[in-house]
């Protein structure tokens, strides 16, 4: 798949061929699944919410997983356009705003990341203006994105190589993005070194309330397992920490409605 997207950049066939694929697996997942998903006495969709599938402890959903419903493409917001709410109720979508960032603050104890929290502004502007040099109301909408990618691509360990893939853009130049989060945010670097280090100890990393996820694929002798483990390692105590908390304060709520 990577290789076809960067061989795409200079022939039309893998472009082809990654269309293809992108309108094949929209078809098999969603326009051949849906239809045998609806239940045959509401004549609705109703999915499965797990607590426990995912190894961070992430709240997801199955049959159908309605947090990959497809938006990017044309014919994602078509397929989009069939999920329809039964009379007099509405469809609705929540999220906490940029939760796991937040939990990296905390966890990192980074000053400068602390600060642009507790003063609102927005993280992704933020990180753009600091990556890119430019002041904060000079951000464009492009410039926010792909801090948005740097941002996301921090917590789960993505390498240059990744980065660059992500954005498109030379891995030197990723690797200059990465460098310049790293010098606003010190303290953020200096906190995903020692995770890294403690669970090359212990074999395992730690959410805020002690949830464990055990790695013992940190000591594999195949590089890309290993490089697989160590961005868990980074991303698992983040994650599921955030998660962690999402339940717990949804606990409590349902406590104070009884």
């Amino acid at each position: 798949m990577d290789v076809l997207s960067d061989l795409a950049r200079s022939h039309e066939l893998p472009a082809e061929i990654l269309a293809y694929r992108s309108l094949s697996k929209l078809k098999s997942t969603y326009v051949d699944a849906l239809p045998a998903l609806v239940h045959p006495q509401t004549g609705r969709i109703h999915t499965s919410y797990n607590q426990t599938v995912t190894a961070t402890g992430r709240l997801s959903s199955s049959n159908p997983n309605l947090q990959n419903i497809p938006i990017r493409t044309l014919e994602g917001k078509r397929i989009r356009q069939a999920f329809i709410a039964a009379p007099g109720c509405l469809l609705i979508s929540a999220d906490y705003s940029q939760i796991e960032l937040r939990v990296l603050a905390h966890l990192s104890e980074d000053d400068s990341l602390i600060a642009a929290f507790a003063s609102d502004e927005d993280i992704h502007t933020r990180t753009a203006s600091d990556v890119f040099g430019v002041f904060p109301q000079m951000v464009s909408p492009d410039m926010r994105r792909q801090a948005k990618v740097i941002n996301f691509g921090i917590l789960y360990g993505m390498s240059a190589f990744g980065l660059a893939r992500e954005l498109g853009v030379p891995q030197k130049t990723a690797q200059a993005y990465i460098d310049g989060y790293f010098a606003r945010y010190k303290k953020v670097r200096a906190y995903l070194d020692s995770i890294l280090e403690g669970a090359r100890q212990d074999g395992y990393v730690c959410t805020l309330l002690n949830r464990r996820r055990y790695l013992p694929e940190l000591k594999s002798s195949i590089p890309s397992v290993r490089q697989f483990a160590e961005r868990m390692a980074i991303n698992a105590p983040i994650q599921g920490s955030a998660a962690d908390l999402i339940k717990v304060k949804h606990q409590r709520g349902k406590k104070k409605k009884s």
